[in-house]
């Protein structure tokens, strides 16, 4: 018997990384129960995105679909001089050495932004290794610079497997006479 196989569109320019790992996470079950996996990227695959993608059996992007940005971002406003300006002192009370590093309302201290960029290097480490995993033929460190390609460059960095759209995928099966359910 034929292994059965889904399809998805993905189309997302990614988030947090618990919930785009989560996301990943779950698409390996299906893979790993046995399932083919091919993921259609119909416009982005970024960041979080792309980390759900890497996952498939066959990764399927149309020719101008963004695909990439392997980085990782943290960005916190300070409001801690303006409000002292103001007259306005606001107060933190926390527990362990870094419970707070950098917030909207405290004064920044280098050991903070050290700390803040240890962490996110740390995340970068695991996204960098995760996707190494699912796309071992890929070159990891050429592509995990936060940027990312389209369509045609994409593929030529391993980013992708095939560009053609999902119709074309779809249509495909069809002619290989396979049945469609959504």
């Amino acid at each position: 018997m034929e292994r059965p196989e889904v399809v998805l569109v993905l189309n997302t320019g990614g988030g947090t990384v618990t919930g785009y790992g989560l996301a990943a996470a779950q698409l390996t079950r299906i893979r790993d129960a046995g399932i083919k996996l091919t993921i259609c990227v119909e416009q982005v695959a970024a960041s979080g995105g792309y980390m759900m993608a890497c996952v498939a059996d066959r990764l399927v992007a149309s020719p101008f679909a963004v695909l990439g940005s392997i980085g990782v971002i943290s960005e916190v406003p300070n409001l801690y001089e303006r409000l002292k300006k103001e007259g306005i002192e606001f107060q933190t009370i926390t527990a362990g050495k870094f419970k707070r590093t950098l917030t909207p309302t405290k004064k920044i201290e280098k050991a903070d932004v050290e700390k803040s960029t240890r962490d996110i290097e740390d995340v970068l480490t695991l996204f960098k290794g995760f996707v190494k995993s699912q796309r071992p033929g890929l070159d990891i460190d050429d592509v995990a610079t936060g940027e990312t390609w389209f369509g045609e460059d994409a593929m030529n960095k391993g980013l992708c497997d095939a560009l053609q759209t999902t119709d074309d995928v779809l249509l495909q099966l069809l002619s290989d006479g396979k049945e469609i359910f959504s």
